[in-house]
């Protein structure tokens, strides 16, 4: 590619980032002439809106709850990670917990899984906002989770939750790339999504093979990604057999400690250790249901009142 096209490109990049940051600005200093409650997870997008939540909070002397849910089907590693992040910004974080596995609905692990959890968690970060007479719920949706397939933006819509990087068109890039200029320690660590999507729709979410997958993935980061390295990993389980997907540069690392690898995980009772040859992909176990149900998603907000 012509130097001065590269430039010409990276210039309108630039531009275009920096003309987004000044609308989720200005979206951000409304949200904060009065309390909020963000629905914190410790990731990236949540973690931006937390930054510029904390403040315009000081500017307008106003309040901000990170209310952060302590759950059956996030890793540990995500509530610890939370803590850390809100400390960092001197943000008042709350720890819900709450046991998604209590719904009976929930436990066959139903393609609108996302949906009925979300509800329940949002419906508890309501119950908590209408405690502290907040009038504002944030939660961290960017633009490109609009593109997929994503049954939990239902709930975010009825609820009347607001999902200010995805109004603002912020993509997952764009997040990282302002998290790294405003120094969140987050900026370039890897998602950890519900440990539910390790499973494929329909298995039965036991609590028990819940954590196995968990320490498995820790594991295989541990053994895999060197401390400060990012890197993706997931352990996805069909009936007895694990399949690892990871980052394809990884996958000279996996052959080398196969040994040890396939130890530890029939340690944790998976009978038949697999690589998956493509490679890490977010969202792998949503193939057919992406193919059969295709989705678009938008958000429509019209205010700050919200209701069940």
């Amino acid at each position: 590619m012509d130097f001065n096209i590269s430039q010409q490109n990276t210039g309108l990049e630039e531009q275009k980032i920096r003309e987004k940051e000044a609308q989720l600005a200005a979206v951000m200093d409304e949200y904060g002439k009065g309390p909020v409650c963000l629905a914190f997870s410790g990731g990236v997008d949540s973690s931006l809106i937390l930054k510029l939540a904390c403040d315009t909070a000081r500017r307008h002397g106003t309040k901000v709850w990170a209310v952060t849910f302590d759950t059956m089907l996030h890793p540990a590693c995500d509530l610890e990670n939370a803590k850390k992040v809100a400390e960092e910004m001197d943000a008042s974080h709350v720890i819900l917990a709450v046991n998604e596995l209590e719904q009976e609905e929930l436990r066959n692990n139903p393609v609108n899984r996302c949906y009925l959890c979300k509800r329940r968690l949002f419906l508890r970060l309501q119950e908590f906002a209408l405690e502290k007479g907040c009038s504002v719920m944030l939660e961290g949706t960017n633009a490109d989770d609009l593109k997929v397939y994503r049954p939990g933006l239902r709930a975010v819509r009825e609820l009347g939750i607001q999902s200010p990087l995805a109004d603002c068109g912020l993509t997952k890039k764009e997040v990282k790339t302002l998290a790294g200029r405003y120094g969140i320690s987050t900026a370039s660590r890897p998602s950890t999504p519900c440990m539910a999507t390790r499973l494929p729709y329909g298995a039965r979410l036991d609590s028990d093979l819940l954590k196995r997958i968990e320490a498995g993935e820790e594991f295989l980061r541990q053994e895999l990604f060197s401390e400060g390295r990012p890197g993706n990993v997931r352990l996805r389980v069909h009936g007895d057999t694990a399949r690892l997907e990871t980052d394809a540069g990884q996958f000279s690392a996996v052959l080398e400690k196969r040994a040890q690898i396939t130890e530890r995980l029939k340690a944790l009772g998976f009978t038949y250790i697999t690589l998956d040859l493509e490679g890490f992909r977010s969202g792998s176990m949503d193939v057919n249901v992406k193919a059969s149900m295709p989705q678009t998603h938008t958000l429509p907000h019209s205010g700050t009142d919200f209701r069940p």
